[in-house]
């Protein structure tokens, strides 16, 4: 099968650039899709004319002018007859744009758009390999710089990238589109005592001399791969193996409670496998990054990059460690093609997360996670304006966490009405098929219908497929898995309301999701005494696990409970990631005169800390725009 997948992504690269047939034959060269759903707004590429197939980066790190400088190569595939290449520009200051041979090409950078940046036009005149140099510049929105004070060893500064989704057309001049995949390879120059990791094989771990006071670090990537996948972090890093093909990286004061609590993360891999196929990326390491990573994680291939909130001590929130290895085969493999097909990434990998949870937990954990993400996912429904507004579609610009929670529904139901011994073999099918390809909505119901449905009436008419992917809301069939545990939780919520002090509580034993569906599905009213018992009692705002303490505070904020507005301070110049601290904000803006001057006061002192993507949108939030 993958012999034939191979050739299948020759001949559509060698048919629709017939002039680079050698260069194809050399690299697989992933397809451009062509279908009208396919064109990417949220990019100026126009990769059915001419497109990079490759990228190699010969770059420097300047901490003190926050700047990567250098060179990029890109090769072109491209039509008979194409004059020019566009480019994705985010700020970036381009000094020369040469060919492969050192003649000067004509570059132009056209109208800018503030989220989209502006198209770099190159006129190619003949060459197929471009050379840029080029700057970043310090407001770079891919890229956080930190000073020592915010990392964990105080020593040294760091610097981390997050590409997705199209960030990194500020930092890498190239064509910034998730439907235009592309090969790389980098060498990286860094100060003399730090340590640069990639989202690709490191060739030279330790790094090699580049002059005096620098050391250079190679990498590369030979499976094309969505750009914004592309991913850099430079810092004082300890490395440790978890198992043969599994590590971690992290700042060496935290390398112990990284390792303790990622020590089952080879199983996962294994696990996974398991399921839908063989893991296709060499090692799977994970880099532990400081509090202001603005994810839970990102699944950069080879390395995926974790928020250092995930580590409570007891193993609790490794889910999310597993929905990053599950991008390996949903979003990493097989790919958007565009950005209203973010459910195919997102909603696919939170179902194989959850899959990958019950082989390894067991199904009560699972149960309890999937129960959790229904209540999520009706919260955001709600949020988006409810059933019928469009926002609550799977294939557009979903609202909340929707592309995730009613895309892993979609998939569940699925399951439910097919069987899950033919549902895998189906999935592992289309992993097969469409490896390291892009993919749209409509093509992955296509596949679907051939593949699985096989002209079945009563099954098409029983899945309800274009209502799951085009329509607001949740089908009839969507299925609710339910977790006992949970229902225990709200047994416990019952009787709080009713009266029963805090101290009667059996919280003792509760995991991070437990404490999560109690303090979510509290009143948002109650009053000062109860607020009382519950912070004194249970210790909520000294709480060291940040998905409890951010729970807690959004319910304190809706209270306008002023004894944890010195917790909610700390804890939001502390944390970085956006899914604990944006809910924070809006609830303080919710309030008014009492909130809103609250969170404008945080917010100055806490916006250094914070990723310049996370950063924006907080603003806007506190300015109503």
């Amino acid at each position: 099968m993958r012999v034939a997948v191979r050739g299948f992504l020759m001949a559509c690269a060698v048919s629709a650039f017939a002039p680079q047939a050698v260069l194809a034959a050399e690299r697989v060269v992933a397809p451009i899709l062509t279908t009208a759903d396919a064109r990417d707004a949220k990019s100026y590429a126009q990769p059915l004319v001419a497109r990079v197939s490759h990228v190699d980066l010969d770059l420097t790190v300047d901490f003190a002018s926050r700047t990567i400088s250098g060179v990029a190569r890109l090769d072109i595939e491209a039509k008979p007859g194409a004059s020019a290449v566009v480019l994705d520009d985010l700020g970036l200051d381009i000094v020369s744009v040469k060919d492969g041979n050192g003649r000067d090409l004509v570059w132009s950078v056209g109208e800018s758009d503030p989220e989209l940046g502006a198209p770099l036009t190159i006129q190619l005149a003949g060459a197929r390999r471009i050379v840029i140099s080029y700057a970043s510049r310090p407001e770079a929105r891919a890229l956080q710089w930190l000073e020592p004070s915010l990392t964990a060893g105080k020593r040294r500064p760091y610097l981390f990238s997050q590409g997705q989704d199209i960030n990194n057309r500020s930092w890498i001049p190239t064509q910034d589109s998730p439907g235009i995949r592309q090969t790389w390879s980098a060498r990286i120059v860094v100060p003399e005592g730090m340590t640069a990791v990639m989202s690709g094989e490191r060739l030279t771990p330790e790094g090699e001399p580049a002059g005096e006071g620098r050391r250079a670090f190679r990498f590369k990537m030979d499976h094309s791969i969505p750009p914004y996948l592309i991913a850099i972090a430079v810092g004082d890093l300890a490395y440790r193996e978890l198992g043969p093909r599994t590590g971690v990286y992290t700042e060496p004061a935290m390398l112990d409670r990284a390792a303790n609590e990622l020590a089952d993360t080879e199983k996962m891999v294994t696990t996974a496998e398991k399921l839908y196929g063989p893991y296709r990326w060499g090692r799977y390491d994970v880099l532990v990054l400081p509090p202001s990573f603005p994810f839970g994680g990102m699944e950069n291939p080879t390395l995926t990059f974790l928020t250092p909130t995930f580590i409570t001590g007891d193993r609790a929130n490794v889910g999310l460690v597993a929905h990053e290895l599950a991008h390996s085969w949903s979003g990493n493999l097989v790919t958007n093609a565009t950005w209203p097909d973010t459910w195919l990434n997102e909603g696919f990998t939170t179902y194989f997360e959850n899959r990958i949870m019950e082989a390894l937990y067991g199904a009560p954990r699972a149960q309890m996670e999937a129960d959790l993400d229904w209540g999520e996912m009706q919260a955001d429904i709600l949020e988006a304006g409810g059933p019928t507004a469009d926002g609550t579609k799977l294939y557009g610009e979903t609202g909340g966490q929707l592309a995730y929670f009613k895309g892993a529904v979609f998939l569940r139901t699925v399951e439910a009405i097919v069987g899950r011994a033919r549902w895998d073999t189906y999935l592992r099918s289309y992993f097969d098929r469409h490896a390291f390809q892009p993919q749209t909505t409509a093509g992955f119901l296509k596949d679907l219908r051939a593949n699985l449905i096989k002209g079945d009436a009563a099954l098409e008419a029983k899945l309800d497929l274009d209502r799951w992917a085009y329509e607001g809301g949740l089908p009839s069939n969507a299925v609710h898995v339910k977790s006992e545990a949970l229902a225990r939780v709200d047994a416990q919520i019952a009787m709080f309301e009713a009266g029963a002090p805090a101290s009667r509580l059996s919280a003792g034993a509760w995991t991070t999701q437990e404490w999560q569906r109690f303090l979510n599905n509290l009143p948002r009213k109650l009053s000062k005494a109860q607020l009382d018992d519950l912070d004194t009692t249970l210790k909520l705002s000294d709480s060291s696990n940040a998905y409890i303490r951010s729970a807690w505070l959004e319910l304190a904020i809706a209270n306008r409970y002023e004894p944890a507005l010195p917790s909610l301070e700390a804890f939001l110049t502390s944390i970085g990631r956006g899914l604990l601290i944006r809910p924070l904000y809006a609830g303080l803006m919710k309030q008014g005169d009492w909130g809103r001057p609250i969170a404008r006061s945080v917010f100055e002192k806490a916006r250094p800390t914070y990723h310049p993507t996370v950063a924006e949108s907080i603003e806007k939030m506190l300015s109503g725009t």
